[in-house]
């Protein structure tokens, strides 16, 4: 069974005008549910973790000030949120999601996280909507469990999944491929053991040409057990955050290629949705709702 992480908690309130689309955390789960590709029984309802868990990638100090409200104005201007205890209890239960997920993911073979894809949440602070880093999380909780050892990181959000590469810079057991815009956001990249820095407007057949000859000679070269697919749907043409020019379709044949590939090859994969930033909530959710229904498609 498909199983998947969601908190009423994901749709969180803020300033109206404010840029991020956070329906979308409730209208996505509505919408899989209305259509049939979910049932409510899919949806599991992630909790606050033990704080252990944000210290195998988390600076404890970092955490604590996020926690008791004691960030610098600068540090909390960088993640882009008003900060509140609600926020902060948000993100620890998405963290939550993407743990409990991956386990789910090494039962069924995929799992996914409604919310999560924090990859600008470095080591020691936020950016960007970010202040902890799901995914990363995740991979060191499996790893601690024992239950992966190489873990591929497969970050094709627009944006460059900075906090990710910082994270794991000196850990040989995590391979991070971040697939991002060149010119966008971070305006400074990080170093990831793999870059594609795509040029604006790259099309559907341009970006889907790269993936399809990058990833399956890395997972060759890697061998991993265990795979994060950071599936942001901010590359598509119509993004406000973006820059690059895929087309709906062609973001969802980009999902195709990923999970077809992992079911192909037998690695477990957990999801977390990233960004999407669209005028219209509709194309977000249409573009988040094409991944689940290939999950459903492809492994059920």
């Amino acid at each position: 069974m498909l199983k998947i992480a969601f908190h009423p908690i994901y749709k969180h309130p803020l300033p109206e005008g404010h840029r991020f689309p956070m329906e979308k955390y409730d209208l996505l789960p509505q919408q899989l549910v209305y259509e049939g590709t979910c049932k409510t029984a899919n949806f599991f309802e992630p909790e606050i973790p033990n704080y252990k868990h944000f210290f195998t990638v988390h600076n404890s100090d970092y955490f604590f000030e996020l926690l008791n409200g004691t960030l610098s104005q600068k540090a909390a201007r960088k993640i882009g949120f008003p900060l509140s205890d609600m926020l902060i209890k948000r993100e620890m239960i998405i963290a939550d999601g993407t743990m409990k997920a991956s386990e789910f993911a090494i039962q069924f073979g995929i799992a996914m996280n409604i919310a999560g894809g924090t990859h600008h949440a470095f080591s020691n602070r936020g950016e960007a909507f970010c202040m902890l880093n799901d995914q990363a999380i995740g991979a060191k909780y499996l790893q601690n469990k024992q239950l992966a050892n190489k873990i591929l990181m497969v970050d094709l959000d627009v944006h460059q999944g900075n906090g990710t590469a910082e994270i794991f810079q000196n850990d040989e057991t995590v391979f991070t491929f971040s697939m991002h815009g060149k010119s966008n956001y971070p305006f400074q990249k990080e170093k990831s053991d793999l870059d594609i820095a795509l040029e604006n407007n790259t099309n559907d057949e341009t970006y889907l040409s790269i993936l399809k000859e990058t990833l399956p000679k890395l997972i060759h070269q890697e061998k991993p057990d265990f795979m994060y697919y950071l599936c942001g749907v901010d590359v598509i043409a119509t993004d406000k955050l973006g820059k690059l020019s895929l087309t709906i379709e062609g973001c969802k044949e980009r999902d195709r290629f990923v999970l077809q590939t992992c079911f192909d090859d037998k690695i477990p994969v957990m999801c977390s949705m990233g960004g999407g930033y669209s005028p219209d909530i509709k194309t977000i959710v249409e573009a988040h709702a094409n991944t689940f229904r290939l999950a459903q498609e492809i492994y059920f």
